[in-house]
Order: structure tokens, then C-alpha cells, then sequence
């Protein structure tokens, strides 16, 4: 069970490092927008898509971690941090609480600068819009049958920001 509780606690540790790249992504990302960096913001979208994967992985390798110290405690696979840290040894629980705690509230902070993100890309993106409908009187935004927007040379526009929803 020792090493069980060893192994939940690195990829509770790993899976924290990911998300504080993501924010430091995220935080970079943001400063890109407001200096008006469109070359740097394009290669930061690709950079916050790749950490978006490695989330991904650190979260299912933990998830695998917690169901086997679950079973070890004999609770079902899924059960979650609040069933088994009562369970846990008495040195544990400190630590893996902490790491709990962390791990949501550096969560909550990824989301909320990804909406701030996606707010201010699509504002850019908005304005970038009525400079061009003032510079092109007469153009419209068409859309195709998906909602895709039609470019002016007829071809399909992908949103700019496409990583973090």
C-alpha cells in the first residue's frame, strides 16, 4: 500500500506541474494578445493545444493511481478523494489533502484565464471584423452549412483560437 500511496502522490505532483505549465501558457498567451503579437499568438495556441494533451495524460495516469490506492482500501475504483483520505494512513493525509486542494484551485485558476483568453480573442477577433466590413463596404459575413465562416476568397476560416474552450 505504501508504494500505491507513493505513486498517487508523484502524479498528483505531476499532474499540478501541468497545470501550472497550462497557466503559465495561458498567462502568455494573454500578454501575446494585448501587445498585438498575431506571429507569436499562433505558436502559443499550438504550445497551450500540446500542454492541453499532457493535462489530459496526468489526469488519466493520477485517475489510475487513485482506483488502485481505492481498491487497496477496499472502495470501489472510482471512489473519490473524499472517500479515501479519511481512509488513509494518518501521515497521508496532510499531504495528499494538500495536494487535492492544489490541484483544484490551480484548475479553477486555468479555467478562468482560458475564458478570459477566449473573450479577449474573440473581441480581437470581432474588432478585426468591423475594420474590415469599414475598409470593404458591402462584405458580409457568410457561413456555410457546418457555420464555418466563409473567408472573401471563398474558402473556410478557422476560429483562431481553437485550443481551450
Amino acid at each position: 500500500m505504501t508504494q500505491a500511496l507513493e505513486d498517487l502522490i508523484q502524479s498528483l505532483r505531476e499532474e499540478l506541474q501541468s497545470y501550472g505549465e497550462m497557466l503559465a501558457r495561458l498567462d502568455q498567451q494573454q500578454e501575446q494578445v494585448m501587445n498585438r503579437a498575431p506571429d507569436e499568438l499562433l505558436q502559443s495556441t499550438a504550445g497551450i493545444e500540446t500542454q492541453s494533451y499532457a493535462i489530459q495524460e496526468a489526469r488519466r495516469l493520477r485517475e489510475s493511481k487513485q482506483g488502485i490506492v481505492a481498491l487497496g482500501l477496499k472502495l470501489a475504483r472510482d471512489a473519490g478523494f473524499s472517500e479515501i483520505i479519511p481512509n488513509l494512513p494518518a501521515d497521508y493525509r496532510p499531504l495528499l489533502s494538500a495536494l487535492v486542494q492544489e490541484n483544484n484551485e490551480l484548475l479553477v485558476r486555468v479555467h478562468q484565464r482560458s475564458r478570459q483568453n477566449h473573450i479577449l480573442l474573440c473581441r480581437s477577433v470581432e474588432l478585426m471584423s468591423r475594420l474590415l466590413g469599414s475598409l470593404l463596404p458591402g462584405s458580409s459575413t457568410v457561413y456555410t452549412e457546418r457555420g464555418d465562416v466563409l473567408g472573401a476568397f471563398g474558402s473556410v476560416t478557422r476560429s483562431t483560437y481553437h485550443a481551450i474552450g
